[in-house]
């Protein structure tokens, strides 16, 4: 029997066995973060160290982070007329993500012209419709010369520790460089992408070879750039473990450079059409003022179940049928249409295998058997072909993930395939504690450090403000919004952020907090939006979305961002800031 005959009930019986082998009781502590015997993974390839005195200074705001959350915020701060603020990032540059990942294939998985911000304000053109990161990371240069941010910029800098003292009513941030800064505000945007992992494999320090993390590609070491031919890996097998988003565009380009690769795959990624081509200088120059508001309003409202009059974007993303999993189907009508419209989705992906992958056995390994939102579609033209050429070999696990790394290889179900180089493509922390992300622990009135305050799960008002924590304002997916567009999230609340501080400048206020009701009244809001994606995921196979699939707490249930739309989430914000009396907020005057 074909894929095409399958039955649903067969594909919901499939579906069921291979979520059961990925199944492990360490859930995300399978994962190694790269500090402590793994900290040669976190060394910066790119910038050559920078050497300066250390600072000591009062700002009115420390912004942690110098990706497009920082810099969004300190943009928005700058339109505003508040100049007076620093930015601490570990990188050496602006960029944040798109500092570090700058391994070959990489691009941004929306469309350019709806993810890269304010491209209106700084007359910027992506040159294709999903940009390159060389490219996203020079528009992130751009941003930072265009609002003057470099100005107040401290690169290869990270947060040791940030305390706030009730007697100044100010906080203090040490960094690991001696810095010493004091500021009314603290802005947190970092914790999201930020900290990369490593698969948790026996024997990882043994590997002799040279390898590394995706972000931190090592071109010393392969030749090339992200753009160009790898010559260094013409005579070297290469081995890449994971299958996910990053893989889906490392393969081809290691494919195309290296005498052999073998790609090490527990769970296959589900990938569809991307068509990437270049932008249309012609059309780019005709859009009209307050084109790109209505665009990224146009994407949000097709990725999230309400499709516009008009798909302006019409890509991949925007053409799959939405089915909203934050309900649960009010009968068993509705629950079948839902699954089957799933089911669909997911056989159309997998007689996409089918129809490119020349190999069968190989077509079989390649296939998603898994709902559509288990994990983060993947969209590329180049990533299936590739198992085509005779230098690649696929090394499927069958769900259980390489058992030992070697001084010269990788073992797989008693098997050693020698290699030469390893590389990594194992993503970054997304719901471990969100201090562990942030590589620091802030400490709020009392002394009261923020893993203690949130022993029992995080506790904020939109995910911006929390309690015992005066004017600190966090930019997270901690019950914060989340969606396709991760860009559009940073884009509201950055606004939001940099509002929320001209307000209370304003209005003579000195510390501003959630109140301990304010909390309890969101948290049951982000409750009642996850019912039917907690149906959903009993379902899926373990991934970053689903917390590998833990075992279910309410620590891990506060966790939870905001489920609804990203246009809901920002007009909840502006309803919020326009209403007027920062409800509740517990605040105190100068």
């Amino acid at each position: 029997m074909s894929d095409h005959d399958i039955s649903l009930e067969e594909a919901r019986e499939r579906y069921r066995i291979e979520r059961e082998k990925r199944l492990r009781a360490d859930a995300n502590d399978q994962y190694h973060d790269l500090s402590g015997e793994f900290e040669e993974f976190d060394h910066d390839p790119y910038s050559p160290p920078i050497v300066r005195e250390p600072v000591t200074e009062e700002t009115q705001v420390v912004i942690v982070g110098g990706g497009f959350g920082g810099m969004l915020t300190g943009a928005n701060l700058t339109k505003l007329g508040i100049t007076d603020f620093k930015i601490i990032e570990k990188g050496g540059d602006f960029g944040g993500t798109w500092y570090w990942n700058r391994y070959p294939g990489c691009m941004c998985d929306v469309e350019s012209y709806v993810y890269l911000p304010m491209l209106e304000e700084t007359g910027f053109m992506p040159t294709m419709k999903y940009a390159y990161a060389p490219e996203i990371f020079e528009y992130c240069q751009l941003l930072g010369r265009h609002f003057d941010l470099y100005r107040g910029a401290m690169f290869q800098t990270e947060v040791s520790e940030m305390t706030w003292d009730d007697a100044t009513q100010r906080w203090t941030t040490v960094t690991d460089r001696g810095d010493v800064l004091t500021s009314k505000y603290v802005v947190i945007a970092g914790g999201v992408l930020s900290k990369a992992k490593l698969p948790g494999i026996p024997g990882i320090e043994k590997f002799t070879g040279p390898k590394f993390h995706t972000s931190r590609w090592d071109y010393a070491q392969t030749g090339g750039g992200p753009y160009d031919h790898m010559e260094k890996l013409e005579d070297k097998v290469v081995g890449v473990i994971g299958t996910g988003a990053t893989a889906v565009q490392v393969v081809p380009a290691v494919a195309r450079s290296a005498k052999e690769l073998f790609v090490f795959q527990r769970t296959p990624a589900s990938v569809g059409v991307r068509n990437q081509g270049p932008t249309d200088a012609e059309w780019f120059k005709s859009l009209e003022p307050g084109w790109q508001k209505e665009r990224i309003e146009n994407f949000t409202m097709a990725v999230t179940g309400t499709q516009p009059e008009k798909n302006l974007v019409g890509d991949t993303w925007t053409q799959m049928l939405w089915v909203d999993t934050r309900n649960v189907p009010k009968d068993d009508e509705e629950a079948a249409f839902y699954e089957r419209e799933d089911f669909e989705q997911m056989q159309a992906l997998r007689d996409r295998v089918d129809e490119i992958i020349d190999d069968p056995d190989t077509a079989e390994k390649l296939k998603p058997w898994y709902g559509k939102f288990c994990k983060r579609p993947c969209f590329h033209d180049d990533y299936l072909p590739a198992f085509n050429r005779e230098n690649v070999h696929l090394v499927d696990t069958d769900g259980k993930g390489v058992d030992q790394i070697t001084e010269t290889g990788v073992i797989v179900g008693g098997t050693e395939y020698p290699v030469d180089i390893l590389v990594f493509a194992s993503g970054f922390e997304v719901t471990t504690d969100y201090h562990h992300r942030l590589g620091f622990d802030p400490k709020g009135r009392g002394g009261v450090s923020m893993s203690e305050s949130w022993a029992e799960g995080p506790h904020t008002l939109h995910g911006v403000l929390t309690h015992d924590f005066p004017n600190l304002m966090m930019i997270s997916t901690v019950q914060g919004a989340f969606g396709t567009n991760f860009a559009h999230y940073l884009t509201e609340t950055s606004k939001h952020v940099a509002e929320l501080i001209q307000t209370c400048d304003a209005e003579g206020i000195a510390t501003i907090e959630a109140s301990t009701e304010a909390e309890e009244e969101w948290f049951n809001l982000l409750m009642t939006m996850v019912g039917g994606l907690a149906v959903y995921n009993a379902s899926c196979t373990p991934g970053y979305l689903n917390g590998e699939q833990g075992e279910p707490s309410m620590k891990a249930a506060r966790n939870s961002p905001y489920m609804g739309s990203m246009l809901n989430y920002a007009r909840l914000l502006e309803a919020w800031r326009q209403e007027g009396s920062l409800a509740g907020a517990e605040v105190a005057k100068a």
